[in-house]
C-alpha cells in the first residue's frame, strides 16, 4: 500500500481541526495589522532562496543537488506548518493566510528562481514548466477544503465542533509523529545513501532560516504568537511539492534532484517537533508557576 493513502487522510483531518478553531475576526486582524504577513512573505520569497543559493555555492553541491536545494527555498509553506503553528500556540489565521498567499505567489516565482539556479550551475538548457492546475487542486483539497469544513461546522454546530476539537487536538501531535515515521521508513535508503552529500546544506538551510526569521520577528517586535508562526512558516516549506516538482515526469523527472527535499522533509520535522514540544511545555508551566 502506498503510504500517501495514509498520510493524506491524516493531513485532511488535521487541517479540519484547524478550521474548527478559526474565527472570522482572526483573519480581519491579520489584514488590519499586516506587518507579520509582510515579514513572513519577505522571509519566504527573498531570505530562503538567497540562503539556498549561498549554501549551495558554499558546499559546492553538484548541479542537480544545487537546483534541488534552491527548489526547497522557493517552494511555499505547506499544511504541516499550519498544524505546527497551532500546536505551538501561534497565530493560526496568520499561518493559513501565509500558506495561501505563498502558494499563489510561488506559482510565478518558482520558475524564475529555478531558471536562475539552472544558469548558475551551467544547466542552461533546462526548461521549467509547472503544472499550476494540479498544484492548485492539491492545495485546495488538502488545505482549503478541510479548513472550510471545520470553519462551517464551528459556525453551524458549535457544541459538536467543541467536542470534535477537544478530541482531535489531542491526536495532532501523535499524528504528526506517525507521518514522520511513515516517511522515514519509505525513504530510509535514499536518505542514508545521500545524507553525507546533501545533509549539511539542507540542515544549514533549515537552521539558518529558522534562526534568522525568529530574529527578524523580534527586531520588528511581533507578538509572541506571530513570532512563533513566522518562525515556523519560514522554516517549514512544502517539501512534498518540492519532491513532486523534482521527480515529476512532466517537469524535471529527476529522482536525484528530489533528494534534498526528501532529506529536508525529515529534518524539518526532527528539528521543529522539539521546538514545538519545548514551547508547549513552557506554556503549560505558566499557570503552575503563577499558583
Amino acid at each position: 500500500m502506498n503510504p500517501i493513502f495514509i498520510v493524506m487522510p491524516i493531513l485532511f483531518v488535521l487541517m479540519f481541526d484547524l478550521g474548527l478553531t478559526l474565527k472570522t475576526e482572526d483573519f480581519k486582524r491579520v489584514f488590519q495589522y499586516p506587518k507579520a504577513l509582510v515579514v513572513a512573505m519577505t522571509g519566504q520569497l527573498i531570505l530562503l532562496p538567497a540562503l539556498a543559493f549561498a549554501l549551495g555555492l558554499l558546499f559546492r553541491l553538484p548541479p542537480l543537488f544545487f537546483i534541488g536545494l534552491v527548489l526547497i527555498g522557493c517552494c511555499p509553506g505547506g499544511s504541516s506548518s499550519n498544524i505546527f503553528s497551532k500546536l505551538a500556540g501561534g497565530d493560526v489565521a496568520l499561518s493559513v493566510s501565509l500558506t495561501v498567499f505563498s502558494s499563489l505567489v510561488t506559482f510565478v516565482t518558482i520558475p524564475f528562481v529555478l531558471s536562475l539556479a539552472a544558469s548558475v550551475t551551467g544547466s542552461q538548457g533546462v526548461e521549467i514548466h509547472l503544472p499550476v492546475g494540479k498544484l492548485l487542486i492539491q492545495n485546495l483539497v488538502l488545505m482549503l477544503l478541510p479548513i472550510l469544513l471545520g470553519f462551517v461546522m464551528a459556525r453551524k454546530l458549535p457544541a459538536a465542533a467543541v467536542s470534535a476539537e477537544r478530541i482531535l487536538s489531542k491526536c495532532a501531535f501523535p499524528a504528526l509523529m506517525l507521518i514522520v515515521t511513515i516517511f522515514f521508513i519509505q525513504h530510509y535508503h535514499t536518505i542514508a545513501d545521500n545524507l553525507a552529500a546533501a545533509g549539511l546544506s539542507v540542515a544549514g538551510l533549515l537552521v539558518a532560516a529558522t534562526i534568522l526569521s525568529s530574529c527578524l520577528s523580534r527586531v520588528v517586535r511581533l507578538s509572541t504568537a506571530q513570532r512563533r508562526t513566522v518562525t515556523i512558516e519560514v522554516g517549514m516549506q512544502n517539501a512534498a511539492q518540492a519532491i513532486a516538482i523534482a521527480s515529476s515526469p512532466f517537469i524535471f523527472n529527476s529522482a536525484e534532484m528530489a533528494i534534498p527535499a526528501i532529506i529536508y522533509s525529515l529534518l524539518m520535522n526532527l528539528l521543529l517537533l522539539p521546538y514545538v514540544a519545548v514551547i508547549r511545555h513552557k506554556d503549560d508551566s505558566i499557570p503552575t508557576m503563577r499558583n
